[in-house]
């Protein structure tokens, strides 16, 4: 998977409409009208604005992760990466989006059709970030 940044500066502040009652996505619930305050999209997906930033993910690697070809991910700089963290890591000066195996010194896929990436001795491997969301488009038939 393949990644793509946006820099911070793109991050704007727009409030959008939000419906406070729940969408049912299974069986329809009798209609709630009320719209609460506008949401601001930084304020609920961002803790730490200076550290943060956005990234474009290309390919499905990391589709068992929830990470869908085309998802914005929010990544944060300030987080410590942890075992079975999902990163953003540059190797060898090459971006991707992969899960951090600390204990066995891999980068793995999500998804099963995708080799590991072997972290060796020799590995210029830098930890850009830990991804905490991800904003997937839908599919539309």
């Amino acid at each position: 998977m393949k990644v793509i940044l946006v820099p911070h500066e793109a991050l704007t502040f727009l409030k959008l409409p939000f419906f406070s009652a729940s969408v049912a996505a299974g069986f329809p619930s009798p209609a709630d009208d009320y719209i609460e305050a506008g949401l601001d999209l930084n304020e609920y997906l961002v803790k730490h604005p200076s550290s943060t930033f956005l990234a474009r993910a290309s390919g499905d690697s990391m589709t068992r992760a929830g990470i869908l070809d085309g998802a914005l991910l929010v990544v944060d700089k300030s987080l410590t990466p942890k075992n079975g963290s999902v990163v953003i890591a540059a190797i060898n000066g090459e971006l991707t989006c992969k899960i951090l195996d600390i204990e066995h010194r891999l980068l793995r896929a999500a998804n099963p059709s995708y080799p590991s990436i072997a972290l060796g001795d020799d590995t210029d491997l830098l930890i850009e970030g830990v991804v905490v969301h991800a904003i997937n488009p839908i599919a539309h038939p």
